[in-house]
């Protein structure tokens, strides 16, 4: 096996962790994939036969290539973080035998983490993902941000204060879908009571209409504003199609086996904390779900 053949193997091996990492530090399914064929075009050529650890090396420049691209993400007017941006969500109906889907899923965090997420910093952002949650040395994070150790330990330290701030979700998936399912019954029977005692009084509700649905797009703060939103949108829950969004309990909205909406919910201590929705027509689109059979009437 020559070298190239050597390194192919090697990152196709570790593809999955390298995906998720990728996707954890931008949030987009479509620009994790981006970033790791750019890692590809920039390691391909390397002598990385002597490298003692083959996935910290490449975890690193993943996260170079993708603090490269969040830098620039920010640098474009259209990118601003004053829009409301739900990220993509990671969805599955039943379980899965894709070991990238597989990877996505286990290191996946709920959609409103990962808003809390997108509001850091690039430099905060991967200090805190590398280290916190894929376990590299502040050492080599400080070479890829090209500051000194210290520095990273405090982006990380001022990114996990923020990210601490977050609602913790309801560890028991079950017991989430519970509190989902009540609230879809609810609103299915107009139950302002009931909706607004299954929101946390603080609940957020973010909706993303993307470019096509500019109108829809807004950010909501509270029980009552939020559940008298979504009332609104009573006539579309009985086209509900439960799904795990991100790891945890969530809903596609499919009328007529179309697929209009992703929402992700946020339980924590029994209660709804946050409602993050995905109507955007175009990013709906790349997500290639395929509505389950017994759902498609409506």
């Amino acid at each position: 096996m020559d070298e190239r053949e050597w390194l192919t193997d090697r990152f196709e091996q570790h593809r999955p962790h390298l995906r998720a990492v990728a996707h954890r530090m931008l949030g987009s399914v479509n620009e994790a994939d981006d970033a790791l064929q750019e890692v590809w075009l920039r390691i391909r050529d390397e002598d990385a036969e002597s490298i003692e650890n083959v996935q910290a090396w490449l975890t690193t420049v993943v996260g170079r290539v993708c603090l490269n691209m969040l830098r620039s993400r920010r640098a474009r007017p259209e990118e601003k973080l004053s829009q409301v941006h739900v990220p993509d969500p990671v969805v599955t109906f039943t379980d899965t035998n894709d070991p990238e889907q597989e990877a996505l899923l286990a290191d996946s965090v709920g959609l409103a983490l990962l808003v809390v997420l997108d509001a850091l910093s690039p430099a905060e952002r991967l200090a805190f993902v590398l280290h916190d949650v894929f376990g590299v040395p502040f050492a080599e994070i400080a070479i890829v941000l090209d500051r000194s150790e210290d520095a990273a330990m405090q982006l990380a330290s001022r990114a996990r204060r923020r990210v601490q701030n977050s609602p913790e979700p309801e560890p028991d998936r079950a017991q989430q879908q519970r509190v989902v399912d009540a609230f879809f019954a609810a609103a299915r029977d107009g139950d302002f009571g009931a909706l607004v005692e299954l929101c946390d009084p603080d609940v957020v509700l973010r909706v993303d209409g993307g470019r096509l649905r500019r109108s829809a797009s807004l950010v909501l703060h509270g029980a009552e504003a939020v559940v008298g939103h979504t009332r609104t949108y009573s006539m579309l829950h009985p086209y509900m199609v439960p799904a795990v969004v991100n790891g945890g309990a969530g809903a596609v909205i499919a009328p007529r086996g179309r697929l209009f909406s992703v929402m992700a919910f946020t339980v924590t201590d029994g209660r709804i904390t946050a409602i993050d929705a995905l109507l955007d027509p175009e990013r709906l689109q790349q997500l290639h779900l395929t509505i389950p059979p017994n759902y498609d009437a409506g």
